[in-house]
């Protein structure tokens, strides 16, 4: 099995095996996906930053989460009928604040490049980018673009779509693969049979999925679990105390917060 998700940490204390992991990056507090927003979660000093990536028309690798673009662009249509250069002209900052006007769709490289000797990344493919093809796929041209950027040792995949985690395994049995629980996949298995399955490194989940029966499996099999998208300071509490691995939130400072006052030694 691969390296747990803390062990990708640019900083990780010897024992400190939780991840405070920066969904979209710090999006509480700026435009979601966007180089304002990795930077905020480097500034508030996250472990991590979560990522979605999808192919534009001429099958550049760019960071967004929709398949359409009109609910954070200034534009219409879909993501993936739009080439780079069309992409890079699209306003994906203004939807949250004037004062992020002009702010630009961000390419993998663009974000891993600000991103290396700072911090670690999730890159989560989406469903939609995702193709019956093993080879020439966005999984292998993302596996490529790591390498390129020297992010290897501090890159962890991720996606709801079973083929994409089979396909990343299978061009490269060493990447460092997670699965996103999605119940149509997957029906009634234990998540310890659902990354056999699928040949998987970590298993991600919502938090109401997370039952008794499923963190007795997760424990006793050693399995590193990561929750998503934890932004209340109880629920933080709650999921640190269960002994989760690592929190996905949209605010990296409030659970840093959480996670010292957790670890403060009791009077």
């Amino acid at each position: 099995m691969a390296k747990p998700y803390h062990l990708f940490k640019y900083n990780g204390l010897e024992g400190d095996c939780f991840t405070i992991i920066a969904h979209r990056g710090a999006s509480a507090y700026y435009p979601e996906n966007t180089i304002p927003s990795f930077e905020g979660a480097i500034a508030m000093d996250a472990d991590m930053v979560e990522l979605d990536v999808q192919l534009s028309s001429d099958k550049e690798v760019v960071v967004f989460h929709d398949e359409k673009i009109s609910r954070r662009t200034n534009g219409k249509g879909n993501i993936a009928d739009y080439s780079l250069s069309s992409l890079k002209k699209l306003d994906v900052g203004i939807w949250f604040d004037k004062k992020f006007k002009n702010t630009r769709i961000p390419t993998l490289m663009e974000v891993l490049d600000i991103c290396k000797n700072r911090i670690a990344i999730n890159i989560e493919i989406k469903t939609q980018a995702v193709s019956e093809i093993l080879f020439g796929g966005i999984e292998e041209k993302c596996l490529k673009i790591v390498e390129q950027s020297g992010m290897r040792e501090h890159v962890i995949f991720s996606s709801f779509d079973p083929r994409a985690i089979m396909h990343l395994k299978q061009i490269d049995n060493s990447a460092t693969v997670a699965v996103l629980f999605e119940k149509k996949h997957y029906g009634a298995k234990l998540p310890s049979e659902v990354m056999a399955l699928v040949n998987a490194d970590a298993f991600n989940c919502s938090a109401s999925e997370l039952t008794k029966k499923w963190l007795a499996n997760i424990k006793s099999k050693n399995i590193s679990v990561n929750i998503y998208t934890l932004n209340d300071k109880k629920k933080m509490k709650k999921f640190l105390n269960m002994g989760v691995s690592g929190i996905f939130t949209n605010k990296p400072d409030v659970l840093k917060k959480v996670l010292i006052d957790v670890r403060k030694p009791k009077a």
